[in-house]
């Protein structure tokens, strides 16, 4: 079983390449951004999917369910940092429950 700093730092990393492809993809199709945007925004994409699957998890699904809570947080931490919008109590409250679900998910009872 891989550590769980090193999960954790997968599952950011992932985070970060799907936001920013996301991202990308919305500032052309909502900010009427260049075209050009979508290049980088296609290959943080391809990132994010090689980045979950470095993930240690014995199934996909369980990876993926976990990652869940990590990308809420991830992304409140990018409406902050990037747009600018800070996020309420209701966000934040909301992005520690799933975390919390999140590592139920990988480091539950009979998990490690």
């Amino acid at each position: 079983m891989t550590a769980p700093l090193a999960t954790i730092g997968w599952y950011i990393l992932a985070a970060l390449g799907e936001i920013g492809g996301c991202f990308a993809f919305w500032t052309v199709l909502r900010l009427d951004k260049s075209p050009w945007w979508l290049a980088p925004g296609a290959l943080a994409l391809a990132f994010f999917a090689f980045a979950l699957t470095r993930v240690e998890a014995e199934a996909a699904g369980r990876a993926f369910a976990a990652y869940g809570g990590i990308y809420i947080v991830a992304s409140l931490v990018w409406l902050r940092l990037v747009e600018g919008v800070s996020p309420d109590r209701w966000d934040l409250l909301g992005g520690l429950i799933c975390l919390g679900g999140a590592a139920l998910i990988l480091w539950g009872p009979g998990r490690t």
